[in-house]
């Protein structure tokens, strides 16, 4: 008896063990509602945003024609200046010593030359009377022409020093702004160093960057009037029309885009607005178009879920984007009219997955798409 109830409970607890080494069945995957849409051929078209600045058409570094120390300068940043205006002002001391030097050497030539043209004239009447040969009228007329042409040479000199004094004051060439202030006052500059930046009175530019793939449509828009709308952030009211009349002919070595220049006129715009420069890209008829929830990056290659009628499950399928059309993703390649693709929830799914089509609450659900031509994988 004893042995019969060991066996039962040795069998008893090899059953035991042997259910907790089995493997549970696997739970089976859930079939997961989408959204999906129908592909159809449509049409693309829309415009291309590019953010924008309002600047001046003609902007000057001004700087110093002489080298010294700026002693002032009146003017500030964003100041409004006339034509003729002080800018920025250096120590003369220096440029006037040498006009005061300048002016002395002219007096002297000038004295010298008196004396040369008197003795001449002397030497003249001698040989006229036949005291002196010829050979010594002719040194006394070439030392008048030298002392003539040093005295031409002095005066020269004395206006170059003067213009030189002049150049101590920098003025404004143009009605304008001063847009940019690159010296203070104490610091000792050399000629032609940048002191102030004025932007010009008179028409006014919108600059933006473009990428390389659109630099070609930008230069077929040169001249067009209107070809770019300008909208002024922060101020409502239609867009203003501009035309392009510069591209850049060579892309900015930091951000590799090529810069544009959209001429707006003088249409009371202000120096320094942001803005947003829209072009109007061609419409293209017989496009298909996604939402950009529908698109998904596969293997470094764009992918969408498509749906197979027959089981209802999804593949994934690669496509070939072809730009944007607002919110809509335009595909150039890969699929067909009829099929039937995920919409929402395309980072949830797995190849082979089964689906169900999404109907919002009291809607009819949509019925499957009838079987389509695959597109190639």
């Amino acid at each position: 008896m004893r042995l019969h109830l060991l066996s039962v409970a040795a069998g008893a607890l090899s059953l035991a063990l042997l259910a907790a080494c089995s493997r549970p069945e696997p739970e089976a995957e859930p079939i997961r509602a989408v959204r999906t849409t129908v592909i159809a051929a449509g049409s693309a078209g829309g415009s291309v945003d590019y953010a924008a600045e309002v600047r001046a058409r003609t902007e000057s570094r001004l700087s110093f024609q002489v080298p010294g120390k700026i002693t002032r300068r009146p003017v500030d940043l964003g100041d409004t200046v006339k034509r003729g205006q002080l800018l920025a002002q250096l120590d003369p001391q220096d440029l006037r010593l040498g006009e005061a030097a300048a002016q002395a050497a002219v007096r002297a030539a000038q004295v010298n030359y008196d004396l040369a043209a008197a003795d001449l004239k002397r030497y003249r009447e001698l040989k006229a009377q036949g005291f002196i040969s010829g050979a010594e009228l002719e040194r006394r007329e070439t030392a008048t022409q030298a002392a003539q042409a040093q005295l031409e040479q002095a005066r020269a000199q004395a206006g170059v020093q003067g213009n030189q004094r002049a150049y101590t004051a920098l003025l404004a060439d143009a009605p304008g702004v001063v847009t940019s202030v690159d010296a203070e006052p104490g610091t000792v500059v050399a000629a032609g160093t940048p002191v102030l930046r004025l932007a010009h009175d008179g028409p006014r530019d919108v600059v933006f960057s473009v990428p390389e793939d659109r630099l070609n449509g930008m230069r077929a828009l040169m001249g067009k009037a209107g070809a770019v709308q300008v909208s002024l952030w922060g101020q409502e009211g239609k867009p203003i029309p501009a035309t392009v009349r510069e591209v850049a002919a060579a892309a900015d070595p930091v951000t590799r885009t090529f810069l544009v220049k959209a001429d707006v006129g003088s249409t009371g715009v202000r120096l320094g607005q942001t803005a947003t420069a829209s072009i109007a890209l061609p419409r293209v008829e017989g496009v298909t178009k996604l939402p950009l929830s529908a698109v998904f990056e596969e293997q470094g290659r764009s992918t969408v879920w498509v749906v197979e009628p027959g089981t209802m499950t999804v593949r994934a399928q690669p496509v070939q984007v072809g730009g944007a059309d607002g919110k809509d993703v335009v595909i150039a390649g890969g699929l067909q009219p009829g099929q039937r693709v995920v919409t929402a929830g395309v980072h949830v799914l797995t190849p082979g997955q089964k689906v169900t089509l999404y109907a919002e609450p009291g809607a009819p659900v949509p019925p499957p798409a009838a079987p389509a031509a695959s597109a190639a994988r």
